[in-house]
């Protein structure tokens, strides 16, 4: 039985080398399906909608997703943003060349989203945007590499950042295995899915890791098993 007291280490086949173009075209649609049936971006709307409560119609907004994968949250972030009355400015960063190769197939072009292929470490966007999103990345970086992604984004972003990943909890854990297989999503997905809510978080364990980072944020538990940490200048 998995020991859900700590966050895992074991890999996810995603992170690996060897998944065949066709597989991880497959499965990142299926993480797309994923993220739209358990409201994946609605606590990153939500932050966004309080953070611009009080912007204008017609002001300018731009954001940049991290670990975009397949760019779904960008797509919704600019629906949403469509109607709010924004002018929209989005962009996303991404490891894998094939994520950024699956997100421009993905997007109409009159989104007119821009991809960008970097190791997020090594990334300065140019001119700073507004506000750093990032859903479900953070589980695949150990603690240090948390704590390292969080200063980054408090010295990146110009008004604030969102954070939204997995709560490591049984409940999900094992509910996930049963939905999974309920919907014939890739096997990539069904296998990674159980390990990544393993190498989740809990909230004393996003305490911790912004204890250690040096900043405080909120932290909200949203439906479905996840936390939202975000910050405001």
């Amino acid at each position: 039985m998995t020991d859900l007291q700590h966050r895992s280490t074991e890999t996810e086949l995603m992170d690996g080398q060897d998944t065949s173009p066709e597989d991880y075209a497959r499965a990142l649609a299926d993480l797309a399906t994923v993220n739209r049936v358990t409201f994946t971006h609605r606590p990153v709307i939500g932050f966004l909608r309080a953070a611009t409560s009080d912007w204008p119609h017609g002001a300018v907004l731009s954001v940049l997703d991290v670990a975009s994968g397949q760019g779904d949250l960008l797509r919704a972030i600019h629906r949403w943003g469509t109607k709010r009355g924004f002018v929209l400015q989005l962009a996303g960063v991404d490891l894998n060349p094939a994520s950024t190769m699956q997100a421009t197939a993905a997007t109409p072009a009159e989104m007119d989203i821009a991809w960008h292929i970097a190791n997020v470490f090594d990334y300065t966007p140019h001119p700073r945007p507004h506000f750093i999103v990032s859903s479900q990345f953070c589980h695949h970086l150990d603690d240090p590499g948390v704590v390292a992604f969080l200063q980054w984004l408090h010295r990146t972003a110009t008004r604030g950042w969102f954070i939204t990943d997995l709560h490591r909890h049984w409940l999900p854990y094992y509910g996930f295995r049963l939905l999974a297989y309920a919907m014939f999503w890739h096997r990539i997905v069904r296998i990674d899915g159980t390990i990544s809510i393993a190498r989740g978080f809990t909230a004393r364990g996003w305490h911790r890791l912004l204890a250690q980072a040096g900043m405080s944020a909120e932290i909200r538990w949203h439906m479905m098993f996840r936390h939202g940490i975000g910050w405001l200048r």
